[in-house]
């Protein structure tokens, strides 16, 4: 997944023991890569998995990315997002401050996010 653009992206997520777990974010990945041919598109992961965000980071920026966004795949701004995710940014900010790192609220704050739960929850009803 290198970058050919100024901007990459950065997809956040837990991380898991059991491999499968990364499978739904994998398939997540490929959809924002399909949706951005031209840029960088990156899984990363808190713990247990690998690349870590500072690991993810350094490949995008290896490849040209002058610009990255990281979005947290969380449900919820929970501890991870309001003070891991904080600090991590900050150290990759100053270990590359050439580089401009953005980072946006958890997936699962976005009302298009929460739209599209809620209607697979219902549509699990219907069934």
């Amino acid at each position: 997944m290198s970058s050919t653009s100024v901007h990459s992206l950065i997809l956040f997520a837990h991380g898991a023991r059991d491999p499968a777990w990364a499978a739904p974010f994998e398939r997540l990945r490929a959809l924002a890569q399909a949706a951005m041919p031209g840029a960088g598109v990156r899984l990363a992961f808190l713990e247990l998995m690998q690349p870590g965000l500072p690991e993810a980071a350094a490949l995008e920026i290896a490849a040209g990315a002058q610009r990255i966004t990281v979005v947290p795949v969380f449900l919820g701004q929970g501890g991870h997002v309001r003070r891991d995710l904080p600090q991590l940014l900050e150290q990759l900010r100053q270990a590359h401050p050439q580089v401009r790192i953005d980072a946006v609220p958890a997936a699962g704050e976005d009302e298009a996010v929460l739209q599209a739960i809620a209607a697979y929850c219902v549509a699990a009803v219907r069934t």
